[in-house]
């Protein structure tokens, strides 16, 4: 019975949750124009902290040496299939 009870607890939360953002996501027009009419503008984002910039730009280049070793690989496999074709025609 008690995993009823915790099941039944479990989706009523994911409810409430999903419903709660059903009603930030409509409101989101309705509070922007009044936000307009007001004078008042949303607050800016943030600007990215010397940490986030430093995640940042180690990711990009993670991102840019993958990319040039994924080239220097498909560059030495293709030498290496001309190769072995070149080694099996002077087997032949």
């Amino acid at each position: 019975m008690n995993k009823h009870f915790r099941d039944s607890r479990y989706y009523l939360a994911r409810a409430a949750e999903h419903a709660r953002l059903g009603v930030t996501e409509s409101l989101e027009t309705p509070l922007a124009r009044a936000r307009a009419l007001l004078g008042r503008e949303p607050d800016p984002e943030p600007e990215p902290s010397r940490l986030e910039e430093a995640v940042a730009d180690a990711t990009a280049l993670e991102h840019r040496a993958a990319t040039r070793v994924r080239g220097g690989i498909g560059s030495v496999r293709a030498r290496v299939t001309v190769g072995r074709s070149s080694e099996a025609d002077d087997d032949r």
